[in-house]
């Protein structure tokens, strides 16, 4: 799996997702993160197909939503995934949130039907706590390859990082850039601007040195452009430690799904 992908979430004007998704590949990025609740798998496929780049060499993620996520709607909407993008396989497919139709033995069952088959490459969770991904991992036949997460310099997991570390599964982080609250750190920026570079670059670079797969959202060529840089950027110890210092806890997406969502 790529450590630098592109995240697709709002990302929902079918024209504008597919000449992203296009643009990004022709840069090098070789990682397209998706999902069903986003509303744009066609466009995805599309920037896809279009680009001068073979799908063997592209990694592509997509998320079942929560209310597909009963047995035989998982298998069910993830043919229509398949179909909407374009493509016989995905190289990984996530439950999105442990939360509305999920059930560990029903949902991950079908997700190991879908491995078996061929139709997935890799079985992934995303936004799930240590709890939830052990339990997940008792019922998988097939490997669990990833947890995705909110992970930024303001929300560090590091109980996640321990975590994946001991159970060797990969994280993936979303929202990266904190929605866009890195270009107000004092800190990042410093960092930036001693490498003449952006402070979007160094959060990317640090959750790299972290060993965390990053998918920033973007949709203009200037900014697709300017978190691949981060590719070779590299901080210092010193940089890396002053980052790891920030005092600040400011997680930017958390929605509710009632009081039993997270039992």
């Amino acid at each position: 799996m790529p450590m630098l992908g592109l995240g697709t979430w709002q990302n929902d004007d079918a024209e504008t997702c597919a000449t992203s998704v296009g643009t990004a590949l022709e840069a090098g990025y070789r990682h397209v993160d998706t999902a069903q609740a986003y509303g744009n798998e066609a466009a995805v496929g599309d920037g896809i197909a279009a680009a001068d780049v073979d799908r063997e060499d592209i990694f592509l993620a997509t998320k079942v939503w929560n209310s597909n996520l009963a047995g035989e709607d998982v298998l069910s909407s993830t043919e229509d995934s398949l179909d909407d993008l374009g493509v016989d396989a995905v190289d990984l497919l996530y439950v999105h949130w442990p939360a509305g139709a999920y059930d560990p033995e029903d949902t991950l069952a079908a997700f190991d039907e879908l491995y078996s088959e061929g139709l997935i490459h890799n079985v992934g969770v995303s936004n799930f706590e240590p709890h939830h991904v052990e339990k997940a991992m008792d019922v998988l036949d097939a490997p669990l390859f990833a947890n995705q997460v909110e992970m930024h310099p303001f929300l560090q997991q590091e109980e996640l990082r321990a975590h994946a570390a001991e159970h060797g599964y990969e994280l993936v982080a979303y929202s990266p850039l904190a929605r866009g609250e890195v270009f107000e750190s004092d800190v990042l920026t410093d960092i930036a601007d001693a490498h003449d570079a952006s402070a979007a670059q160094v959060s990317l670079a640090w959750l790299r040195e972290k060993g965390v797969t990053a998918i920033p959202k973007a949709t203009g060529e200037a900014h697709i452009a300017d978190n691949w840089a981060s590719v070779g950027l590299d901080l210092s110890d010193e940089e890396v430690a002053r980052i790891d210092d920030i005092e600040r806890t400011d997680r930017r997406v958390d929605p509710d799904f009632g009081p039993d969502a997270w039992d």
